[in-house]
């Protein structure tokens, strides 16, 4: 009973350890999370903004001499989980995960065929790297920022702050 037991132990804990990969079609929580099936994914190394979060974008500039810009506020937490729908578009996706964070979701890349969803989604400014956990995602973002692409064609709260003021 004693050598069962062990076995178990040292086979669950080594399987855990090395992560795993889940695929099927997935429901769109937002744009950085996502469930396939009973599993909760988290998509690594990213933060999206969150579903009731604004940002601001221009809409009137009045001169480049003035330098004069009125800008309104949008949606853009729901406009990065519709993005992450449109893009997936009904497909299935695979994931791989090597843990889990403290909610219990898989801390995962995903991909649409050979697409990273992660990158897809910083690259394009429908999320922000994670800078926090992962550094994997910075040249995307510098990319997505200097293109003015997404959330960087106007002004934002990084994701992880606007959760905190709200």
């Amino acid at each position: 009973m004693i050598k069962f037991f062990i076995f178990f132990l040292i086979l669950f804990t080594s399987s855990y350890l090395k992560g795993g990969e889940i695929s099927g079609l997935p429901k769109i929580i937002d744009g950085d999370t996502i469930h396939i099936n009973t599993y909760k994914i988290r998509l690594e190394g990213i933060d999206a903004p969150e579903i009731k979060q604004t940002c601001k974008k221009s809409f009137f500039k009045f001169s480049s001499i003035i330098g004069f810009t009125l800008q309104k506020d949008y949606s853009c937490g729901f406009d990065s989980k519709k993005e992450l729908i449109k893009k997936i578009n009904n497909s299935e996706v695979n994931c791989s995960y090597k843990s889990r964070d403290r909610y219990k979701r898989y801390l995962s890349t995903c991909f649409k065929d050979k697409i990273n969803l992660n990158k897809w989604m910083v690259r394009n400014g429908y999320a922000v790297s994670y800078k926090k956990y992962s550094k994997k995602y910075l040249d995307d973002e510098k990319y997505a920022k200097k293109n003015k692409l997404g959330i960087w064609r106007g002004d934002f709260t990084r994701p992880e702050k606007w959760r905190k003021l709200n």
